[in-house]
């Protein structure tokens, strides 16, 4: 699609930046006084205002899920794909909902903003923040907003957690929660690219304790290495092979002839760049360290990291949803090795042992884990039809 060709998005949109006044207990045992939400929505609120949907957004996303922001935008929103008129998502059906979570570097209080108590930026004290504190959040928006309970609340990825945590926090105010690649909590693998993640942060000489922004400086080469070590987790090998796979059989090993994973047709014998995923992966390291916080990218995974919501249940995943009343849609990738479909299965086996109506589809896609964000028709379709079935249910028509 052209930049001047937008007839399948939403078009222009405009956030909006919402103010809290009321203190936010935080599960650190920690508050914030006040806090600042800025928020996306798209469609229109029926006269019941029956009709709203929350979207979730992953480690690195944010209020911006569909739509531009200007005529020069060249990327619309993240989840652009799924959501709008006639999408997924329909937003001539649903008032969809999204907003940037608390911690975030979109807009919403985080690091970046001034913490009032100093005049300066709060960088790294501000305070950690655990899925279930913007689900806390996300309760107090959705009462501003005058929505008793929504259709579904849907996330991807940690926005999938948000889901989870929805249902057994607040299960009288949500019809459908739609977790999509998530996990009941992390591995010991992905809590260590994590902390590769946050320590190639931490160790950047401009991090500065966390006050880069009180010397005018931001630990580049860590968030680059954060991102570049994060995106290869998120791709599959047969995704990276298609991209990038060496094409390397008999003699042409030999003469040096790698295929065009090859930059440049030859071999430097050095350091340099020399195969096309090396360019790819520091481009993508570049481009998200110009435009991320990094101590948002340490909080982000944290939060990741202590995501376990049978921890109050004696590990017992089962009594956490034992007062859920809503429906389950979780939905998982074939090649996602970040969050396999084995994760999902143990949600889905759990909420069957707790008695509770729950839909699972496991999509066959060469995307890994960034499938979710991606235009999959199997996984689109399912998703458009159970929108459409919970549609007619709740909202009592099918327009």
């Amino acid at each position: 699609m052209s930049k001047n060709d937008r007839s399948d998005s939403l078009g222009l949109v405009r956030p909006q930046r919402l103010a809290f006044d009321e203190p936010l207990a935080l599960r650190s045992g920690k508050s914030l006084p006040a806090y600042e939400l800025m928020v996306e929505t798209y469609g229109e609120l029926n006269p019941d205002r029956s009709n709203a949907i929350l979207i979730c957004h992953a480690l690195s996303g944010d209020h911006h899920a569909a739509g531009y922001h200007s005529e020069d935008d060249r990327k619309p929103g993240w989840w652009d794909n799924c959501i709008g008129p006639g999408k997924a998502i329909d937003t001539n059906r649903f008032y969809v909902v999204c907003l940037n979570n608390l911690g975030g570097c979109g807009g919403s209080t985080g690091p970046v903003s001034i913490n009032p108590e100093t005049g300066k930026h709060y960088g790294p004290d501000f305070p950690i923040i655990t899925v279930r504190d913007w689900v806390n959040s996300q309760l107090r928006l959705m009462d501003r907003l005058g929505i008793g309970k929504w259709v579904a609340v849907i996330g991807g990825s940690l926005g999938g957690m948000q889901v989870l945590r929805w249902a057994i926090s607040y299960p009288e105010r949500l019809h459908h929660a739609i977790a999509i690649a998530a996990a009941p909590k992390l591995s010991a693998q992905n809590i260590a690219f994590n902390e590769v993640a946050r320590q190639s942060i931490t160790k950047d000489p401009d991090f500065h304790d966390g006050r880069y922004l009180e010397h005018g400086v931001y630990p580049k080469q860590g968030l680059m290495l954060a991102r570049m070590v994060g995106h290869i987790t998120y791709l599959s090998d047969s995704s990276m092979r298609a991209k990038f796979g060496k094409a390397l059989a008999g003699l042409e090993a030999e003469q040096g002839n790698f295929g065009r994973d090859l930059r440049s047709g030859s071999l430097s014998f050095g350091f340099n760049v020399d195969f096309e995923v090396e360019s790819y992966l520091r481009y993508q390291g570049e481009q998200f360290s110009e435009k991320f916080d990094a101590n948002t990218y340490l909080l982000m995974t944290k939060a990741l990291d202590y995501f376990d919501p049978s921890v109050d249940y004696d590990g017992d995943l089962s009594l956490a949803f034992a007062n859920s009343d809503c429906r389950f849609l979780l939905m998982s990738f074939s090649t996602d090795w970040r969050f396999p479909p084995d994760r999902s299965r143990e949600v889905v086996n759990q909420l069957l042992r707790a008695g509770k109506r729950v839909s699972y589809l496991e999509i066959d896609a060469d995307q890994g884990h960034d499938a979710f964000l991606l235009p999959i028709p199997r996984y689109i379709h399912a998703l458009s039809a159970y929108l459409g079935n919970a549609h007619r249910e709740i909202c009592g028509h099918a327009s």
